[in-house]
């Protein structure tokens, strides 16, 4: 998919650099595997937007009883050519990858994994959590950086308590605050927004970049135009200002910015790549790497992509087949 070879639509303004242009794009409920498929939200990537910035993929879960929904059971699967984002409202889940990394995601705190030329991990809502409640965040590596090497981070940003708001920047600037994450994607913004009933706030960003607010857990105003709970609002480039509106019972939301991208990619399943063919064989040298299929002898001599996996886990996700057209990118 792409970020469109066109330019992104132009923003209208008001005085003081405010976009009402804004675009709400509704999720779709997508079952997330095991036997009583927990279902999650899903904001990007939509036919009619494929990215906001290199941000190119938004679950949103919960609250969820995890007694009635089994939690989230997502066993070891593979990644390319981009970068994971986890962030938890409410429970935790434990991360397990093939870097070596065994981590726990919990409230308010950002696990970031970057799989680079390949890596493959698994998340497991823990026995203890009963309610489980986040967003799972990607976004796509600039071919400058996707061949680079898997790598982990963990963040927890201290509040910055603002009228009526408490932001937490846990990628990029805003409102004062910075975090020290290396994303290798330069110029990404994300942050949670927690609002006191009825309460607005004006950011100034950047106005290169485009926007989207989630909102998280009930309708807000961006700009002035209503986004209902669970959808996004997206604000193109050309503003330096963004208003964000609370309702009487408050409100959380999500934002995320960006440059765009201006690189055409390819994303099928779990990977990101730049052609059909690359997705192709994505596909094909994991199937072999985890046994799933014979290898190939085109690949005989290539190293490992997806790496080693602890003993004693669940069975691994084989990957789905490859449709019988060849991808391309989407607008």
């Amino acid at each position: 998919m792409t970020n469109l070879e066109k330019n992104p639509p132009l923003s209208v303004l008001e005085p003081g650099g405010l976009c009402t242009d804004v675009e709400v794009l509704a999720p779709r409920a997508v079952p997330l595997g095991g036997v009583r498929a927990m279902t999650v939200y899903r904001t990007l990537p939509q036919k009619q937007r494929s990215l906001v910035g290199a941000w190119c993929f938004l679950d949103h879960y919960g609250p969820d009883d995890v007694a009635e929904t089994g939690g989230m059971e997502v066993p070891r699967h593979p990644h390319t050519g981009l970068a994971t984002v986890s962030w938890l409202f409410t429970g935790r889940i434990d991360h397990l990858d093939s870097n070596g990394v065994s981590a726990a995601v919990l409230p308010g705190e950002l696990n970031l994994m970057i799989a680079g030329s390949g890596i493959t991990h698994q998340e497991i809502s823990t026995p203890e959590t009963d309610v489980l409640h986040g967003v799972q965040l990607w976004y796509a590596l600039p071919d400058a950086t996707r061949f680079t090497e898997k790598h982990f981070e963990h963040y927890a940003p201290a509040p910055v308590q603002l009228p009526g708001v408490t932001v937490r920047v846990f990628i990029g600037e805003l409102a004062g605050s910075a975090s020290p994450v290396v994303t290798r994607t330069p110029d990404l913004l994300g942050a949670e927004l927690v609002f006191q009933p009825g309460a607005e706030a004006t950011f100034a960003v950047r106005s290169d970049f485009e926007h989207a607010v989630l909102a998280e857990t009930g309708d807000v105003e961006v700009n002035g135009t209503t986004v209902e709970h669970r959808s996004l609002g997206y604000v193109p480039t050309g503003a330096d200002t963004m208003r964000v509106t609370a309702g009487p019972e408050g409100a959380r939301a999500i934002l995320l910015g960006g440059v765009p991208l201006r690189e055409q990619i390819v994303m099928w399943w779990n990977f990101i790549g730049r052609t059909h063919d690359e997705i192709a064989e994505y596909r094909r040298r994991y199937q072999a790497e985890l046994g799933f299929e014979p290898a190939d002898p085109a690949d005989a001599g290539k190293p490992p992509l997806f790496g080693p996996f602890a003993a004693g886990q669940r069975d691994p996700l084989p990957a789905p087949p490859l449709p019988t057209v060849r991808l391309r990118p989407r607008e």
